[in-house]
């Protein structure tokens, strides 16, 4: 098992008192395994996906990844992990304005230490940017910044992938392509995918999904 979460709790506090956003969630995820989370907006989403990466922290409960307890790190290690073991990809593309596309795929593999300069290039062949690498972002549609951002995510190799509305921004025929691409490129590594979407379509291509409703998987 390469993910296990276990009674998971989160709650905020806002102008109109505390919100418990999750209530008590058991999640398991396997090596190789693809998962759709789904649900309403501020069923808690986004932030079981925020946890499980290590950008934020929970009230109680635990969550394994390859038996390493992410909910005792401290805020150093928790960045070590993301940089070595999880890769995030958001809605929002964040991609560095000052480097052109190669440097930016190249950078999360860079940081991690873990630069294999033959896959980098498989990973850019296959998600259609070999021609290019020599573009800054603000020269490419948003269908190519997200291939940027995927190709960034898997270049360093990570054992969990985590998205959060990747392909939101995308038109219907868009999202489905670079949907496909990303499932292939995470099964040749053999990555587990954990991905948010509000998009029945694109969880259907998913080999398992969850919903989530008001904090708890139904």
């Amino acid at each position: 098992m390469l993910l296990e979460v276990r009674g998971l709790s989160k709650t905020y506090s806002g102008a109109a008192g505390k919100v418990t956003v999750l209530r008590g969630v058991d999640l398991m995820l396997e090596a190789g395994e693809t998962l759709a989370l789904t649900g309403e907006s501020g069923s808690g989403k986004s932030t079981l996906l925020h946890l499980v990466g290590g950008l934020d922290t929970a009230d109680s409960g635990s969550i394994r990844l390859a038996e390493q307890e992410i909910t005792t790190l401290n805020d150093t290690s928790r960045a070590a992990l993301r940089r070595t073991q999880v890769g995030v990809i958001f809605q929002q593309f964040n991609l560095i304005p000052s480097l052109n596309v190669a440097a930016n795929i190249a950078f999360q593999a860079r940081l991690s230490g873990a630069v294999d300069r033959a896959a980098i290039a498989d990973l850019t062949n296959a998600l259609g940017l070999s021609d290019q690498t020599h573009k800054y972002p603000e020269d490419l549609s948003g269908g190519q910044q997200q291939r940027v951002a995927i190709a960034r995510t898997l270049a360093a190799r990570p054992r969990l992938v985590l998205a959060d509305e990747p392909t939101g921004n995308l038109d219907e025929a868009t999202a489905a392509d670079v949907l496909a691409q990303m499932l292939a490129l995470v099964a040749q590594t053999g990555a587990a995918l954990m991905m948010v979407t509000h998009s029945s379509h694109l969880a259907a291509q998913m080999s398992r999904r969850v919903h989530l409703r008001a904090g708890q998987l139904a």
